[in-house]
C-alpha cells in the first residue's frame, strides 16, 4: 500500500508541475519558493500544538486548492501559483512519508511515524 500511495503522490506532484507550466510565472519562482511551505515548522519553536497547526496549514491540500480556485475565480496568477506551490510541495513531502502532523509530536503523522524509532 505504501508504494501505491507514493505513486499517487508522485502523480499529484507531476500534476502540480504541469499546472505551473500553464502560468506565465518564471520557473525560478517555483524552484526558489518550493520549500517555503516548510516555514510552518517554525511553530514547533513554541510547542507541538502550534507547530502541528502551522505545519498542517501550509501542507493541507485543501488549503492549496482553495488558493488555486480563488486565483482562477479572480484571474490571479499569483494566487494560482500559491495554490500550485502548496499542492506540489505537500505531494513532494508525502512521497517521502511526511504527512500532516498530530498535536503530540512532529514525528507522528497521518501516514505513520517518521524518523528513527527509540526502543
Amino acid at each position: 500500500m505504501k508504494s501505491s500511495l507514493k505513486i499517487e503522490e508522485l502523480i499529484m506532484f507531476l500534476l502540480g508541475i504541469f499546472m505551473f507550466t500553464n502560468l506565465s510565472i518564471s520557473w525560478w519562482w517555483f524552484i526558489g519558493l518550493f520549500f517555503a511551505p516548510d516555514i510552518g515548522m517554525l511553530g514547533y519553536l513554541f510547542n507541538s500544538k502550534i507547530g502541528a497547526f502551522a505545519y498542517n496549514l501550509f501542507h493541507h491540500k485543501g488549503v492549496a486548492l482553495i488558493f488555486y480556485f480563488i486565483g482562477v475565480f479572480l484571474s490571479s496568477e499569483v494566487l494560482q501559483f500559491i495554490g500550485i506551490l502548496l499542492f506540489s510541495h505537500a505531494s513532494f513531502d508525502r512521497i517521502f512519508g511526511y504527512g500532516l502532523k498530530y498535536n503530540d509530536d512532529f514525528q507522528n503523522t497521518h501516514l505513520g511515524k517518521i524518523g528513527k524509532t527509540h526502543e
